[in-house]
């Protein structure tokens, strides 16, 4: 059922998506794919609008920062810290992982943006959040269409502790330090090129464990590597027949294979699920005009791999000089 659900939102998305074409549309099948590949229930009502009010409150705090205090270098560069330090330490609490996603990328990205035009900006803000509203409403759709069986059972999830927590805070304070200086820098001469080797830093450090951090880059640039073989494949197929049905077909027939692929069980099924998805945002990057699908490739492994070397570097200064 998971299966036939994963196929089935996910080219249901893209068929929304590419038939329409709103701002920053590809996002929502990639937010579909990136849920739908998860053993978790339908959401509930009440957790639905959480995570909608939560979207719109990350890009608003986002926008705060690029609208208002970018003008004011070290006051930002100082706020950033603070926000970064918070948004680790809510996590490490048992905070929300959606929340704390869409706020760094809110905060990392929009920045960037502003620096070159500050209305590119708010249109970002408001394509990101469409999209990811119209994500949760496919994920409703897909559990309608396909639902789990009765007896089926979810893990669950941890509460969040409102008290201070001591080890979650060294574990903040660890991330922060690793994740700030290339931030500030990357932000500070806007270096958008590079923009990807500042968020998968930051994400990679959700767990500031140098095991953990290099198994989370490990993991996303094998998964890349997968996804890209499979986008190679699907790419030459669209570009042999560039009709819209058949790429649906072949996305339809990819997606079926993928789900099964996730959901068997097996050691290679985190690879699938992150491969997927690379597999998207790589064809999504190759559609443009006067693109190459070879150098987008090579740019993205390359882009994962230098996040990689920053993390276990500045893991094990750190680990090394101030948390002996």
């Amino acid at each position: 059922m998971r299966i036939f659900r994963f196929a089935f939102g996910v080219t249901f998305a893209c068929a929304l998506a590419y038939g329409i074409n709103w701002p920053l549309a590809f996002l929502m099948p990639v937010f579909t794919a990136m849920i739908l590949a998860m053993p978790l229930p339908k959401p509930s009502l009440r957790a639905s609008l959480y995570n909608m009010i939560s979207t719109l409150f990350a890009f608003a705090l986002g926008l705060t920062f690029s609208l208002f205090f970018l003008q004011f270098p070290l006051a930002y560069l100082l706020i950033l810290a603070l926000v970064l330090f918070h948004l680790y330490y809510y996590l490490n609490r048992g905070g929300s992982f959606w929340f704390t996603l869409m706020s760094m990328i809110a905060i990392l990205i929009l920045p960037m943006i502003a620096n070159s035009h500050e209305g590119l900006a708010i249109s970002f803000s408001v394509g990101f959040v469409y999209s990811s509203w119209l994500t949760i409403t496919m994920i409703w759709l897909a559990h309608f269409v396909f639902p789990d069986p009765e007896f089926t059972q979810f893990p669950v999830k941890p509460k969040y502790n409102k008290a201070y927590v001591g080890v979650a805070a060294k574990l903040a304070l660890k991330s922060t330090m690793v994740a700030f200086p290339i931030a500030a820098v990357f932000i500070t001469y806007g270096l958008s090129d590079y923009l990807l080797v500042m968020i998968f830093s930051a994400i990679f450090i959700l767990k500031p464990d140098l095991t953990q951090g290099k198994e989370a880059g490990k993991n996303s640039l094998l998964s890349t590597l997968l996804g890209g073989v499979f986008a190679w494949l699907f790419y030459w197929l669209i570009v042999a027949v560039p009709q819209f049905h058949f790429y649906l077909l072949i996305l339809l027939i990819t997606s079926l294979y993928f789900g099964r692929q996730i959901f068997s069980g097996s050691t290679m099924s985190k690879y699938y699920s992150s491969g997927f998805i690379a597999l998207l945002v790589v064809v999504n990057s190759s559609m443009a005009a006067d693109t190459n699908f070879n150098a987008i490739l090579a740019q993205r492994v390359s882009l994962i791999t230098s996040a990689i070397i920053y993390i276990v570097c500045a893991l094990k200064v750190i680990e090394r000089y101030l948390f002996k």
